[in-house]
């Protein structure tokens, strides 16, 4: 299981908004005593809570060496739901916020790759920059390769251009699709590959790893993953909560999440679609049914936790960590 760390909620001040490319906007928070912020590591997100109530999860893209300001950095989406009209419309400098967090889906593996391989589509340079940032100072053999609708709309390119060669940008009006098969080449044991951007570049990215070793590829998602998922087969089934020892019945076309609410019982959640880890939750016993954009290949396997927010059991009964 994915653990928080120091995962708290904070009331945070907007210390400064800055344009980044077209459509991007940058969040600087901030202490309003000046106190040092949680540490955090690179690939880590941040739950921005809205003045309108809404919550979206937004990845961190400055410094984790700087203690003193959190940047996050949010694309004004052509059909908003609401988030990022907010972050771009409402929210001013002066103005303060909740967060919760900083929590990690998508960190730097453990062990020391051999090289690393960077690909970023759009707004999903934003995990990927405090990523480079240490893998660089590392030494490391690195490369990024990044596309976007065209060099006007993609952020950061001023501050990744002092890494020279290693950085390939390839805006679509110039260059068309990304040429992933030229830039990843033949598959390699010891290579990490990290991707973030819309579901078309993820799905290829994935398609292109497929034959290459298993955990070589890191993906994180802005929306959830389209499942092949017949709904129509669900059936009714028991979750037992290990610390209460109650037992809650989940209906059919209904997630764990939902039955839990619907019987008064509150667990930690947010994107309620499988994509930002809040609701993960330890399986005691039972099969899971992983419905969820996060999870890798193994750790659904190994059955070990699922995002009670979209899953649902394999069998008449699943006992739960609650």
């Amino acid at each position: 299981m994915r653990a928080p760390g120091d995962e708290q909620s904070l009331r945070l001040r907007v210390t400064a908004l800055v344009w980044e490319a077209e459509g991007v906007l940058s969040v600087h928070l901030s202490r309003a005593d000046g106190a040092h912020l949680p540490p955090w590591t690179p690939g880590a997100h941040l739950d921005l809570h809205l003045p309108n109530g809404l919550t979206r999860q937004y990845s961190l893209s400055g410094s984790p060496a700087d203690r003193s300001i959190w940047r996050l950095s949010v694309l004004r989406e052509p059909v908003s739901r609401g988030g990022s009209r907010e972050v771009h419309e409402v929210l001013r400098p002066g103005d303060h916020v909740d967060v919760t967090g900083p929590r990690n889906n998508f960190a730097l593996p453990e062990d020391t790759a051999l090289r690393y391989r960077f690909i970023a589509g759009g707004i999903g340079i934003t995990p990927l920059l405090p990523m480079i940032e240490s893998v660089a100072s590392s030494g490391a053999d690195w490369s990024l390769l990044y596309g976007g609708r065209s060099r006007s709309s993609m952020a950061f390119l001023a501050d990744l251009s002092r890494h020279g060669e290693r950085v390939l940008v390839r805006p679509q009006d110039e260059y068309g699709l990304l040429d992933l098969d030229a830039y990843l080449g033949p598959p390699a044991s010891g290579t990490s590959v990290f991707c973030c951007g819309p579901e078309p570049l993820l799905a290829a990215v994935e398609q292109v790893c497929g034959t290459w070793p298993p955990g070589t590829l890191h993906a994180e998602r802005f929306t959830a993953k389209v499942h092949d998922v017949d709904a129509t087969d669900d059936e009714a089934f028991e979750v037992v909560l290990r610390r209460t020892g109650r037992s809650v019945t989940v209906p059919a076309g209904r997630s764990i999440l939902d039955a839990l609410e619907d019987h008064g019982i509150d667990v930690p959640n947010s994107c309620r679609e499988g994509i930002c880890g809040t609701c993960e939750t330890k399986v005691v016993a039972g099969v899971p049914d992983h419905r969820d954009s996060l999870l890798s290949p193994e750790e659904r396997a190994a059955n070990d936790t699922m995002m009670i927010c979209v899953g649902r059991a394999r069998g008449p009964r699943l006992a739960l960590d609650l």
